[in-house]
Order: structure tokens, then sequence, then C-alpha cells
């Protein structure tokens, strides 16, 4: 068990955290002015669709038009806000708060989307620690050091995603049990997913028909994916093995939009392992290379 804590609160750089902030808010802001299109198109919002769901049943019915339009507004500011580190111990819960209520209101009319909730959830992790210790605002004139108030918020949002995919294995088992490694249940899975989008006219994959008719890559995808799965908390036991996990696991997404033109936004572009792995190191070479350029320019001008 002392190990197990000495572990949860080992030291971790405060621009590690920073950075997962900056990924965070950034992935908001571009993910909700993707989606301004939804929320201004009135078509996609019948009071006969509305299914209120999580926190958005505390509301008796539809917003006013006015309201639902400024909505993905006012979150993208406060995505921006939260990305600067402007009075974090404030204002970054509300954006949490914001986010989970914006998007689930969007979610309240059709079918939800699932692909959002990691982002969700990290947004709300973030906005109770001190993220903003470094890289912000908030930060101007504070020593960034590496401390324990750094690394088990890390620690936790690592734990998030894990959970998140040991659910999507034990989901599967739920329905299919061991049986679903054979492959028939992921074949009958992206077979009529694909039809299905034929049928409507919505995009499908063009290599899909090709993969369903070789059975053997069906049953080594399914075997593959159940190992990504339940076998995700190997990455916590060691750095490398955390980067070899969220290869496999962005492969599996990969695999996941040729097969089903389903996407995973979050997971594709490598936010939802960042906390797994050094993601302040990127960062932190664009931030010397933009000063480096400044003190070029600054002799220059001399």
């Amino acid at each position: 068990m002392k190990r197990a804590l000495d572990a949860w609160f080992a030291p971790a750089p405060a621009e590690r955290l920073a950075a997962m902030r900056l990924l965070v808010g950034a992935f908001a802001l571009v993910y909700l002015a993707t989606q301004l299109p939804l929320w201004f198109g009135d078509a996609q919002f019948h009071d006969g669709d509305f299914r209120p769901l999580g926190v958005v049943r505390l509301l008796g019915g539809p917003l006013p038009r006015g309201i639902r339009l400024a909505l993905p507004l006012v979150t993208m500011a406060l995505a921006a806000v939260f990305m600067l580190g402007f009075a974090y111990r404030w204002l970054a819960p509300v954006f949490a708060l914001a986010l989970l209520f914006t998007l689930s209101y969007r979610n309240s009319w059709g079918m939800p989307f699932h692909t959002e909730n990691l982002l969700v959830l990290h947004a709300l992790v973030l906005a109770i620690v001190p993220a903003a210790d470094a890289w912000s605002v908030d930060a101007r004139g504070r020593a960034a050091t590496s401390h324990e108030r750094y690394g088990w918020p890390l620690r936790a949002l690592a734990l998030i995603t894990i959970i998140a995919y040991v659910l999507a294995g034990v989901a599967k088992l739920r329905l299919g049990g061991w049986a679903w490694t054979d492959g028939d249940a992921l074949r009958e899975q992206i077979a009529i997913d694909n039809l299905r989008k034929h049928l409507m006219g919505a995009p499908m994959s063009p290599i899909a028909a090709t993969f369903l008719e070789h059975t053997w890559l069906m049953h080594a995808m399914a075997i593959g994916t159940m190992i990504v799965e339940l076998g995700a908390p190997i990455a916590l036991v060691h750095r490398r093995v955390a980067l070899a996990w969220s290869v496999a696991a962005w492969g599996f997404h990969v695999g996941v939009v040729a097969l089903m033109a389903i996407v995973f936004p979050y997971q594709l572009i490598g936010l939802a392992y960042a906390p797994l792995l050094r993601c302040e190191r990127p960062i932190a070479w664009l931030i010397a290379r933009v000063r480096r350029g400044r003190l070029k320019r600054a002799g220059a001008s001399e």
C-alpha cells in the first residue's frame, strides 16, 4: 500500500499539468467551433426531439433560441480563459461545468455520442487542481517546480482514460462473453453500421467490405481489441509500457475510422493518452523556439 501511495503521489513537473490544461482547453475551443453550424441550424432542434440527458434533466424543457445560440459561444470564451489560466481558481470550474452542460444539451437532441466523455471528465479534473501554476497568466512571478500536487492529478487523468477502456471491454464481455473474440460479433457490427450508412446516404468505409470477407482478420481484430481494452491498466506500470499501450489504443481508433467511419477526435489526436506521457515537452520546445525568435528579432532591431 505504501508503494502504491508513493507512486500515486510521486512528484511531477508543474509544466506537465499545465500542458494538459493547454491541450484540453485548445481542443475544447476548436471542437466547439467546428460544431457551431449544428448549433446555429434551427432544423437540428425540434421540441419533439428533446430528450434531456445528464445535467440537462434539471431543465423543464428546451432553452430559448437566444440562450441556445449563446451557449457554445460562452463556453468557447471560457475555454480561452481556461487556456490562459486567468483567475483559474474561480473560472476553471465554471468552464468545466459549462462544457459539461453544453455538450450534454447538444446530445439531448438525437443520438447521444460518447466520443466526448473523456474530454469532459478530464476538464472537470483539471478545473479543481493547480493546473495554472505554470505557463499561465496566474503563474507570473511564480517559480514552477516538481511537486506531488502536480503528480496525482496527472495520474487521476490517466486513470480515467484507463477506466474508460476497461469499461468498454467489460461491456463487450457482458454482451457476448468471451465468444466476442471469435470476431463474429465485430464482423456483424461493422457490416450493420456500414449498411445503415449506405442506406441513409452517409459516408461509409471504402475498405470494410474487403475486410469482412476475411474471417481471420475479424478474429485477430477482436482479440486485439480485448487486449487493448482489458489490458489498459498495464499502462500504469511504466512510462515505456504506457507509450506502447497508447500507440496500440491509438491504432485501435484508426481502425475504427477506417472500417466504420466513426471518429473519436480526442483519442485520435492523442490527448486521451497525454497524461501517461511527457506531454509538456512539445509545448516547452515550441515556447523556447518562440522565445529564441523574439530574441533574434530584438537583436536584429538593435
